[in-house]
């Protein structure tokens, strides 16, 4: 790769990702930075990933927080359980390939849900199951909302 490219990648990111979305429009492909661009792409695949297994914990954290405190219930938590539904539900709709990793990463989710609600709650963590206890299902389910009674 020639050091110029590398130097525009690494000095002026979006002077790059225009002068490059340019080349590719004009078809000028032996010009453009296909290492960077290639990375690049990759990149926004990750990005989306983690953004919606980050959503997936968030809401598995309040699911949880509307079972393990009945007493704190309120518009606040059921507004962002259908927010983060809703959010969920739209990234797969422009990316259903996701729906695939979502399903398998719902424990690493759930990982992630537990600490933020033992941030929030200051309960113990052994009183949350070692697996989650909602499916995918019940998760995406705009009208599932746990009940421990």
């Amino acid at each position: 790769m020639a050091k110029s490219i590398q130097k525009e990648y690494e000095k002026d990111f979006y002077a790059w990702a225009i002068h490059n979305a340019k080349l590719l429009r004009e078809g000028n492909l032996s010009k453009v930075d296909i290492e960077h661009v290639a990375e690049e792409i990759e990149s926004m695949g990750k990005s989306e990933k983690r953004e919606l297994i980050n959503r997936l914990a968030l809401l598995i954290a309040h699911l949880l927080k509307w079972e393990y405190q009945p007493g704190m219930r309120g518009n606040s938590w059921r507004y962002t359980i259908k927010e983060q539904r809703i959010q969920i539900i739209q990234l797969l709709d422009e990316s259903p390939s996701l729906k695939r990793e979502l399903e398998n990463k719902l424990e690493q989710a759930y990982e992630q849900a537990i600490v933020s609600a033992l941030k929030e709650t200051g309960l113990s963590e052994d009183i949350f199951p070692e697996e989650c206890p909602f499916s995918l299902k019940q998760c995406l389910n705009h009208h599932f909302f746990p009940d421990k009674n």
